[in-house]
């Protein structure tokens, strides 16, 4: 894999890099301070084109790719994550539109992301329901032409804001993972937001639970085939985990890039820290870390790319680099001593921002699943995505 960008894609990282460093750092502290959703930001990001960047050209977007996508969000993300998966969640809700509905449907939804700056929400987890998918609750019944949708969902990016839902749902209730089928639900159809959730990171992004009551859904909105829903999942999270990777390794840059100027600023024992060697390696170990992630998340969009399976690269992905996230920010923490533990110095939001990236869309001990079952028992090597 040659990894040398290309001067588009030289041109869309500064892109990204200029609007992170003039839009969304100059206000990130003050969103994660009152858990302000950043709206203004999400307009400015749809009228630059940094948004929707998956959506294909014949349904309004730019068609760009994984790696393309990659390059964005890690810019983005340094800027403020909380900010970025707001932006980046419409990428999550339409991906199993994108793999399994019917064209008139893609058309239908695709423009309707491309057309203004609306959201959309992907509804998988509930309470009973997280790394277990296989016992949701919520359910669909087949009434006429239409499905009938009772139950809830929690911790859903843009809940609150989204004008339609990417959702799951049993549709025969015994039959584990093999009965749960996706739905789309616009917001009209009696969709409730119970709750905004009070986030520790990441809280310039909405996070809430929806609930459905009765909902109806007409079955052309069934995405996919009935029962099918899992495979639907589990395919649209390998495209995703890709990106996700590179939100973590933007945090873990920023706090890097932080901790690097604090340290020749900060002077003990007669010299600035960062000639103490102590303090070096760990700067040292940051700076591999991150080139690392970087390469893992490249190399896991490429797949992508190429129409290749990429589970176990993307796994690989997601969970070094979010782990790298949250070491990386702890050790910035770390360099600053106590003024790191104080919210007027940087680097503790970017510490609390990197948790989450441990724990959705997987959490790294899924990820190590994942990881040891394709290890173990491994797929054919190329075979379609």
């Amino acid at each position: 894999m040659d990894f040398t960008l290309t001067d588009e894609q030289k041109n869309l990282r500064e892109l990204a890099h200029d609007f992170a460093e003039k839009e969304i750092r100059p206000v990130a502290w003050e969103l994660d301070k009152d858990g302000t959703f950043p709206q203004a930001i999400i307009d400015k990001a749809f009228e630059v084109g940094l948004m929707n960047t998956h959506v294909e050209e014949q349904y309004g977007g730019p068609g760009l790719s994984y790696l393309d996508g990659c390059i964005i969000e890690e810019e983005l993300s340094w800027g403020c994550s909380g900010v970025q998966t707001s932006l980046g969640c419409n990428g999550l809700a339409s991906a199993p539109v994108f793999l399994g509905a019917s064209e008139e449907v893609k058309k239908e939804f695709g423009e309707s992301l491309t057309q203004d700056a609306k959201l959309a929400s992907f509804c998988l987890t509930e309470p009973d329901a997280g790394s277990d998918v296989s016992g949701m609750r919520t359910r669909a019944k087949k009434v006429g032409d239409k499905y009938v949708l009772n139950g809830s969902k929690c911790f859903i990016t843009n809940g609150g804001y989204a004008d339609w839902f990417t959702v799951y749902a049993k549709t025969d209730p015994d039959a584990g993972h093999r009965g749960i089928s996706a739905f789309l639900v616009k917001k009209d159809d009696t969709v409730i937001v119970d709750k905004k959730e009070d986030k520790m990171g990441q809280r310039a992004s909405n996070t809430a639970t929806i609930t459905f009551n009765d909902t109806e859904v007409d079955a052309r909105y069934l995405i996919g085939e009935e029962n099918k829903g899992f495979k639907l999942a589990m395919m649209t999270l390998d495209r995703t985990r890709p990106g996700v990777a590179a939100m973590a390794t933007g945090i873990a840059r920023a706090a890097f890039e932080f901790a690097c100027d604090y340290s020749k600023e900060r002077v003990q024992f007669g010299v600035p820290i960062a000639m103490h060697q102590g303090i070096q390696f760990m700067i040292a170990d940051m700076a591999t870390e991150i080139e690392a992630s970087r390469l893992l998340t490249w190399q896991s969009a490429v797949l992508l790319d190429q129409g290749k399976r990429n589970t176990l690269q993307s796994s690989h992905a997601k969970r070094f680099a979010a782990d790298t996230a949250m070491k990386v920010t702890t050790d910035a923490v770390q360099v600053y001593g106590g003024y790191g533990f104080i919210k007027e110095y940087p680097v503790e939001k970017l510490m609390r921002d990197a948790k989450i990236m441990q724990l959705y869309e997987g959490t790294a001990q899924i990820q190590r699943l994942v990881i040891a079952r394709e290890t173990l028992l491994p797929r054919q090597v190329g075979a379609p995505a």
